[in-house]
């Protein structure tokens, strides 16, 4: 997938070739080129940025000082560069598009992981990323410390107020849930998310399921009902957390707490690729 997602960018962004490197840059030049960092934070897509480099032209050299989830600061050179000058000029702004953002989202990551430090709770992230390059928003994720939550709608059950509505009730939800992965003899999880206690208690009632979500639920409401679930459910929490209520969401004891601006609303990390001539 990170392959097929790397031949897209080189098609949009190269097409039949680099015209302005082409029409000045001479076909046998050789330069160099440093990443240097403009901003702080947590660092993502440098093992990228090499897979990026190497596709295109294998003959490419690439020297690391920083890996993949360091603490960087304005001025700091994470990497660089040596080969064809036409190829550095070709996926520059690829790489540079990638790690921005990559580096955007581990920064945020790292900083709401922070925030649960001493708590047992794991940060999730969500599906709400950008069509096409999920794989590398989810894979900033992990390097900013957090998990990655399903990765799509073909590896988990997850049984959302829609589906529940469409369903006719939590109940019909889930039994229907479980009578397909009979039928087609598939092996996934299932979760269920809950609006308040009347469909938690259907739940517990009914089983059959593996993660329950609390939606919306305030602090004080998980803890209220956190008792009742036994521990053959993990609990996650979700909807309406900010980073100001966060550390009170993880306190309660909950498994998971679900956090879709991690991918959503995240700030780019700002960096330049310069050529260098040392």
């Amino acid at each position: 997938m990170i392959d097929e997602i790397i031949d897209i960018a080189f098609r949009e962004d190269i097409g039949e070739g680099d015209h302005s490197s082409l029409s000045c840059v001479p076909e046998n030049a050789v330069g160099h080129a440093k990443l240097i960092v403009k901003d702080e934070g947590i660092i993502a897509g440098i093992e990228l940025a090499e897979r990026i480099f190497h596709r295109y032209d294998p003959a490419m050299e690439i020297t690391v000082f920083i890996k993949d989830g360091a603490q960087v600061k304005y001025g700091d050179i994470a990497f660089e560069v040596k080969g064809s000058s036409r190829s550095i000029l070709a996926t520059e702004r690829i790489v540079l598009n990638f790690m921005q953002r990559m580096s955007g989202i581990a920064t945020q990551t790292n900083k709401i992981v922070s925030l649960l430090e001493g708590c047992s709770t794991k940060l999730l992230d969500t599906r709400k990323t950008t069509p096409g390059i999920r794989y590398m928003e989810k894979w900033a994720v992990r390097i900013g410390g957090g998990h990655n939550h399903r990765f799509a709608l073909y590896d988990m059950i997850m049984l959302k107020d829609n589906h529940i509505d469409y369903a006719g009730g939590v109940s019909q939800a889930i039994l229907r849930a479980n009578d397909y992965l009979k039928s087609t003899g598939k092996d996934l999880k299932i979760e269920v998310e809950v609006r308040d206690e009347e469909e938690l208690n259907e739940v517990l009632e009914t089983g059959l399921v593996n993660v329950i979500m609390l939606d919306n639920f305030t602090p004080e409401q998980i803890k209220a009902v956190l008792p009742r679930i036994p521990k053959t459910f993990q609990v996650e929490a979700s909807g309406g957390i900010t980073l100001d209520t966060i550390r009170s969401y993880a306190e309660t004891g909950v498994d998971f707490i679900s956090v879709g601006a991690l991918t959503h609303s995240f700030k780019s990390m700002d960096m330049s690729l310069k050529a260098s001539f040392a």
